[in-house]
């Protein structure tokens, strides 16, 4: 079964765990074809990222960058993971509390270190998570999640 790896900074009870969480049970109604895995950025490792076959990196915006969770997930795997995951299909939520370009930026650069593929744009949200910035966030998710399962990536 294809597996899309979830990693998400941010604390407990935060914006992003409430989006995480929207969209764990979204995606397992909507494309039990494929496992979730949702792992905290402090937890996530290079097994997790090689197990993957596609990734949703998950962050709050914290001063215009991604949280500091988020990047020591990418420190540590990045060598690692170097030429083993060229091509990998990823997709980003930042839970913004300006614009959250600052975040999209950083993330994309490391992106393309590491040879990933953006299949989707990065999803916003804006302030705390209204029902749109919900669905959002979700459907993003869900749109990743779908491709895997039909074997578009």
């Amino acid at each position: 079964m294809p597996r899309l790896l979830l990693v998400h900074g941010g604390h407990p009870g935060g914006r992003i765990a409430r989006l995480v969480a929207a969209i764990q049970q979204t995606v397992l109604a909507e494309v039990p074809e494929v496992t979730l895995v949702v792992r905290p950025a402090l937890a996530a490792g290079i097994a997790d990222l090689l197990d993957a076959q596609a990734l949703l990196c998950a962050t709050p915006e914290h001063f215009g960058y991604m949280s500091g969770a988020l990047k020591d997930f990418f420190d540590r795997t990045y060598y690692p993971a170097e030429g083993k995951t060229q091509g990998l299909p990823y997709s980003l939520l930042v839970s913004a509390g300006t614009d959250g370009t600052g975040t999209c930026r950083a993330v994309e650069r490391i992106a393309r270190g590491y040879g990933w593929v953006e299949v989707a744009a990065p999803v916003i949200v804006v302030g705390e998570p209204d029902a749109a910035g919900v669905g959002r966030a979700t459907e993003l998710a869900v749109t990743l999640a779908a491709g895997l399962a039909v074997g578009i990536y």
